[in-house]
């Protein structure tokens, strides 16, 4: 566990092996059973470098965040490098939870290419294959991360809060497999988030 600016930064460990009840679509009251800090899609667990140290380091500069990084927090580049059309929608939505009592924190944004690597060679030591690990962590080329498109947010209250009002902000969860990973379709404010992916291998932008 390593610290930035006296904040601990919060390790996690990638999924365990999918059974056939996380191939369920996510509904409210799933949402709201996510632990508040619980495995991040496309994710595995944060290095013990919060900076840079030396080459292969990664860290705060790469797109890693201490626990309690909120979609407002301006001195993150995983927040400031997301699209920013994405992240106007997220401060919206964001904005409309307060009220609500319900506050959005990043648990993964935008990534380096570096970070992505490092996470995917986690995730094929952890499952034991490329094919494997793709149904849960995205090459640098194909990552919607990397490419600022995409934000894993917790804690389980804000998952359930964007279940049922997302969609009126673009905001979409994406792969059924990953209720915490969201992206902007704009389409869906007037017409409904899209039928999810099971997981990121059926998405065709994975094998473009």
């Amino acid at each position: 566990m390593g610290v930035l600016g006296g904040c601990c930064l919060t390790g996690w460990s990638l999924p365990a092996s999918p059974s056939a009840r996380q191939a369920q679509s996510i509904n409210v009251e799933q949402a709201t059973a996510l632990p508040s800090r619980g495995p991040l899609a496309v994710a595995g667990d944060i290095p013990e470098q919060t900076k840079r140290v030396g080459p292969g380091a990664i860290g705060v500069a790469d797109g890693a965040v201490p626990d309690g990084v909120t979609v407002f927090d301006n001195g993150y580049p995983a927040v400031t490098n997301l699209d920013p059309t994405l992240l106007d929608a997220l401060r919206q939505a964001a904005t409309a939870a307060g009220a609500d009592g319900v506050q959005f924190y990043v648990n993964s944004g935008w990534r380096s290419p570096a970070y992505q690597e490092q996470l995917l060679a986690q995730a094929v030591s952890k499952y034991g294959s490329r094919n494997e690990a793709a149904r849960w962590v995205a090459t640098p080329a194909t990552s919607a991360h990397v490419s600022g498109d995409a934000v894993d947010i917790g804690h389980s209250g804000a998952a359930a809060w964007l279940a049922e009002h997302g969609s009126e902000y673009g905001l979409c969860s994406i792969y059924r497999n990953e209720p915490w990973h969201y992206e902007l379709r704009p389409v869906a404010v007037a017409d409904g988030c899209p039928a999810m992916y099971a997981d990121p291998t059926q998405d065709p932008r994975m094998h473009g």
